[in-house]
């Protein structure tokens, strides 16, 4: 008899490399370890840079956690951060942990619609906030959920759909409004709380503790709230330091949202666990970014495929002096710049939201042989038959089940056995094998969720959106491979009867309600005669996707 498809990883206490497992016991250590060295740097929205060492990090997120306790904030309260990449989203988050409260991260592409969902499902009593990014104007959009706002003093927030905020703080003084509260103003507020008690809140948590909490779509029309633990985060961001391999020396830059737990570990590991400098870019833009990279040296790029084409298309790229990049993979898209000579490789694992990242993972120079790699410390993956739950002969492909110290706790508001079944595992609706070293290779979805740029988006939410237009009678929303987005939103329309619509009107109002990178890149019309249904009057998606593709090929 063959084995099975079930590797275990090594037990959590014999891996190496380890350090405190609280978000406060590590914001400590990575102070302690490189205290006056440059750990934060960016360019302010007056123009100026402006940069902090690992002791200012501690200290202004210490500063956080006091203007906190004095507002009130109790262990396990639930803190929004609608922040892009700026300094103030560490600052937030470790001074958050520190005061024993749970950093909700909010996605900055979110609408209006959006955001007012992720308030509600997670209860946030506080919210931290900027006035707007690149198109999006917060304060516009808080006032229009929060219409009481401005005729109530901060703390004193009421408001029947959202009964726990109290208070809304804005980063930007010279953006805000009556009714928020200015960022300098909440700070002060902590001048009346001791150092010794917020350095008593911070040294109480408990690795299992809640800490954070991330949306991401699922099968469902709405995005899950993923609650997870301080061990997740801190246990990934010190597994991407020894990943990457870089040393102190590192400068990183990222341009991409926090509020992905991939970019949280990816960022804060690979830099701020080797004493390295963070370059922070508010939001992506390639020709600001490229400028960035020049000026600030980086020598480490967190870029999604689709953003290293963004940036080989800018004006400048041919004459960019991009030398100092040394951790590029080879493969990718940047080191085909000619004044980049690397032979480096990323690391690859494999891994979802609700495990905080890879469960199986390793670094770039010990892949060799194209997998994902072996299953990390704690971690027990199992292959099996979709339909039965059956573990799998080892080698045979089957659906990706997996736990660990770094899987949820649950979703917010979801009983637990909606997600993790009897034996605690998340089915994840993901094709794979093992090779005979056990080391697992990923092979693509079971189920339908798009990977697009790599974020995760749910079709349900997508046809929900599109269904309240009045001329359209249904639609139905796939991924379609991409060469540099992974896959891309293809929507299939079916219009109501009488009704006209163009490509381009389907899409200004899938804009409406959902984030940019959910609306749909294409939209087919079909006639319902032409929709690929079962007997049961369920759509056929692998018959639908052979006819997008196939029309998208005569185009």
């Amino acid at each position: 008899m063959s084995a099975l498809s079930e590797v275990r990883g090594v037990p959590l206490r014999e891996e190496t490399g380890i350090g405190p497992l609280t978000l406060p016991g590590f914001v400590g250590e990575i102070a302690k370890r490189h205290g006056d060295r440059e750990a934060l740097r960016w360019l302010d929205l007056a123009g100026e840079q402006q940069s902090w060492t690992y002791h200012d990090l501690y200290s202004e997120s210490l500063a956080v956690a006091r203007a906190l306790l004095a507002a009130g904030v109790g262990r396990g309260a639930r803190i929004g951060l609608l922040v892009s990449n700026r300094p103030e989203w560490l600052f937030g988050m470790f001074g958050i942990a520190m005061a024993g409260g749970v950093t909700v991260a909010l996605n900055t592409f979110s609408t209006r619609e959006e955001l007012a969902f992720q308030l509600r499902q997670s209860d946030i009593e506080l919210l931290i906030m900027e006035a707007g990014v690149a198109s999006r104007d917060f304060v516009h959009d808080i006032f229009e959920i929060c219409p009481d706002l401005a005729t109530v003093a901060p703390g004193h927030l009421q408001q029947d759909d959202l009964p726990f905020l109290r208070r809304v703080i804005c980063l930007d003084s010279a953006l805000s409004r009556p009714g928020l509260q200015n960022w300098d103003e909440f700070l002060a507020l902590g001048n009346a709380v001791p150092v010794s008690l917020a350095s008593a809140a911070a040294e109480a948590s408990s690795p299992m503790d809640l800490g954070l909490v991330f949306f991401s779509s699922g099968s469902t029309a709405q995005p899950k709230a993923i609650q997870q633990s301080h061990r997740a985060a801190t246990l990934q961001c010190w597994r991407f330091g020894h990943w990457y391999d870089a040393d102190s020396s590192v400068r990183t830059w990222s341009a991409n949202g926090f509020f992905w737990s991939g970019n949280f570990g990816m960022a804060f590991g690979s830099t701020l666990t080797v004493g390295g400098c963070l370059v922070l870019q508010r939001y992506f833009d390639p020709d600001a970014a490229l400028e960035l990279l020049q000026k600030e040296r980086i020598s480490l790029a967190i870029a999604w495929p689709h953003q290293e084409a963004r940036l080989k298309e800018c004006p400048g790229w041919d004459s960019a002096d991009l030398s100092a990049l040394h951790y590029v993979d080879a493969q990718l898209i940047l080191a085909t710049h000619p004044s980049i000579n690397t032979t480096w490789r990323q690391p690859s694992g494999y891994g979802l939201t609700e495990t905080f990242t890879f469960v199986t993972g390793f670094s770039g120079k010990e892949n060799t042989d194209n997998t994902f790699g072996p299953v990390l410390p704690g971690n027990i993956v199992r292959i099996v038959d979709p339909e039965t739950g059956a573990i799998v002969p080892m080698g045979e492909t089957g659906e990706i089940i997996a736990k660990g110290p770094t899987l949820t706790p649950g979703y917010l508001k979801t009983p637990p056995e909606d997600l993790l079944d009897e034996e605690g595992f998340i089915h994840t609706a993901d094709a794979g094998y093992f090779t005979p070293q056990g080391h697992l290779f990923w092979i693509g979805r079971l189920g339908d969720i798009i990977k697009t740029g790599g974020a995760n988006v749910s079709p349900t939410e997508i046809d929900v959106a599109l269904g309240k237009h009045d001329a359209i009678a249904t639609a139905f929303s796939l991924g379609i491979p991409h060469e540099t987005l992974g896959e891309i939103v293809v929507s299939c329309v079916v219009l109501s009867e009488g009704k006209q619509l163009d490509e381009e009107a389907v899409r200004a109002f899938a804009k409406q309600s959902l984030a940019s990178y959910k609306v749909p890149r294409r939209v087919l019309f079909f006639s319902e005669q032409e929709l690929p249904m079962t007997g049961s009057n369920k759509i056929q998606r692998p018959e639908l996707r052979k006819l997008v593709v196939a029309r998208l090929e005569q185009a």
